[in-house]
């Protein structure tokens, strides 16, 4: 073979890439991805309250909602039907909030007058913790309780927290404690009534009376009269 073969069969094998003879290692397999459906409509509501609250059914976007959740709004809609369907469960979800904490303060463990006092205090502090509870159920009344009707849920939501009040009034006025003729459903109203104006109304009232409603002081005293009105309202 001539010389200049000789070199061209060198260079072809030094250009050939260099097997080795290690085997080689697999990559290590990806973490399984959850599928956690609840999980995920749990998160959506969390975020569509928000956003409800703010800005009402019709102003609410469901992409600004998606985006916030890094999801699509195909998989909102596939969850919840529409943006209406997603409105009320944000409403029902908001609603179950506050009644679950209701059921576990126990009222039944403490004497009449403890429990109601608990039991209004209670109501005082969740409002004004939650204001975007109070702006749910504001809009929801402007459209007369439309979406609200068509929740199959929200009637047994409430049940509880009529039966408590009930419990408490009926034990108290066993004992001579609370007057009789006293309807719970009314007198939750009343009590409903007092801690929604004292968030809902703040802004407005302090504006046209000059009164500072956000102080710790006033926040305090604004809780203590409230309490006071109503136990004072149902005692014999």
């Amino acid at each position: 073979m001539a010389a200049g073969g000789s070199s061209a069969l060198t260079l072809r094998k030094m250009n050939q890439p260099v097997r080795s003879s290690a085997k080689r290692i697999p990559p290590e397999p990806a973490e399984p991805r959850t599928n956690d459906p609840e999980r995920t409509k749990a998160d959506i509501i969390e975020v569509a309250i928000r956003e409800f609250s703010d800005k009402g059914l019709a102003g609410a976007r469901i992409d600004l909602i998606a985006e916030s959740m890094r999801t699509s709004k195909r998989m909102i809609y596939y969850y919840f039907g529409s943006k209406e369907g997603l409105y009320v469960a944000a409403l029902e979800e908001a609603y179950r909030r506050m009644r679950t904490i209701e059921t576990s303060l126990h009222l039944e463990d403490l004497p009449p007058e403890d429990a109601l006092r608990k039991l209004v205090g209670f109501t005082v502090d969740y409002q004004l913790a939650h204001p975007e509870f109070i702006r749910l159920v504001m809009n929801e009344n402007m459209h007369r309780g439309e979406y609200l009707a068509r929740s199959p849920s929200i009637q047994q939501l409430n049940v509880p927290a009529i039966e408590g009040l009930r419990g408490v009034l009926e034990r108290g006025q066993a004992q001579g404690l609370f007057r009789t003729g006293i309807d719970a459903v009314d007198l939750h109203m009343s009590i409903s009534a007092l801690s929604v104006f004292n968030v809902a109304n703040r802004h407005t009232f302090s504006l046209i009376f000059k009164r500072d409603l956000e102080s710790a002081a006033a926040i305090v005293a604004r809780r203590d009269s409230i309490i006071e009105m109503i136990v004072r309202f149902v005692r014999r």
